[in-house]
């Protein structure tokens, strides 16, 4: 109730910035290529990387050539920059340096989406199609398509940011809602974040059966937005790891992970990427991929595809 106050004058702050972009009185650019942005209204991770890892690999496997850009939350970088494949997090970010080793599509970052993306385009000409990872609130570039993401936890006490969780009022309007980990609503699609398999974290990155954690003392860490969600899906596999939650982001230094009475350390792959250079044989990452009905990308490139050239 303190904190209420605080909401209805964020609530009108975020109501008039985005009737000042509809009114033209603020301008979003709109790119020679068609945008998908997706992102989501509630603080805290829900899954939008690995969602935009799904949609940029459904759109190259239908003949896309898209590219990513993103803020680059975690890193030192506000300048417009590409992300290379094994780039540093501490200077594009975490979720930029997994989204370019993974994707195989080209990955810009800087705190002006618009400026990234058109960077993006300038340097690959084969681009036809741009995914802007955590754009939602980005109105300064115009976007075809919008995705939000929310998990099973919901929107909290349903109130705007600080007296709750939410950046926007659940009334915002959006062409699809993913829902991760939780049952979908009518009109809305599931999805699921499926274990793909354990991997050294380092160099070697070789694989690691599950079979083979089996009776190790295990501890496993979490920087991401919900630490319970990785926490569970360890148990799910029938793995009893010491649980140590971590900030959204955290930068890793190697003595934090010292644990007693510790075999290995099991990981997410957005921790994975911070660690790697850490020189030690004990840590091992979870890859996830996320399952999603095909007909949420068919719906996004029925938009795109019919988009006039700008």
């Amino acid at each position: 109730m303190l904190l209420l106050p605080g909401a209805i004058a964020f609530g009108a702050a975020v109501a008039l910035r985005r009737a000042a972009y509809r009114l033209g009185i603020l301008r979003s650019t709109r790119l020679a290529v068609p945008v998908v942005v997706v992102g989501n209204v509630i603080v805290g991770g829900t899954g939008k990387t690995p969602l935009v890892l799904w949609l940029a690999a459904e759109l190259a496997r239908r003949g896309w050539h898209p590219g990513i850009v993103s803020r680059g939350h975690g890193g030192a970088m506000d300048a417009v920059r590409p992300v290379p494949p094994g780039g540093e997090p501490a200077v594009f970010g975490d979720e930029p340096v997994l989204l370019a080793e993974r994707s195989g599509a080209p990955v810009w970052i800087g705190r002006d989406r618009a400026a990234a993306a058109g960077a993006l385009l300038a340097a690959h000409a084969e681009c036809d199609a741009i995914i802007c990872d955590d754009g939602l609130q980005h109105y300064a570039l115009a976007r075809d398509f919008e995705i939000a993401v929310r998990d099973a936890r919901g929107a909290g006490n349903g109130l705007l940011l600080p007296a709750g969780p939410l950046r926007e009022p659940l009334t915002r309007r959006v062409d699809a809602w993913v829902v991760n980990g939780a049952d979908a609503g009518p009109g809305e699609y599931a999805m699921r974040l499926a274990p793909a398999g354990f991997r050294r974290v380092g160099p070697e990155r070789s694989e690691v059966p599950v079979d083979a954690l089996a009776g190790k003392r295990l501890h496993a860490i979490a920087g991401i937005g919900n630490p319970a969600r990785f926490f569970d899906q360890l148990r799910a596999l029938g793995l009893d790891a010491v649980p140590h939650a971590f900030p959204d982001h955290h930068r890793y230094r190697a003595g934090e992970l010292d644990f007693p009475a510790c075999d290995l350390v099991l990981m997410t792959e957005k921790d994975a990427v911070k660690c790697r250079t850490f020189g030690r044989t004990d840590l091992v990452a979870l890859r996830v991929d996320a399952e999603i009905d095909r007909r949420l990308a068919d719906r996004v490139e029925a938009c795109i595809r019919g988009r006039p050239t700008a």
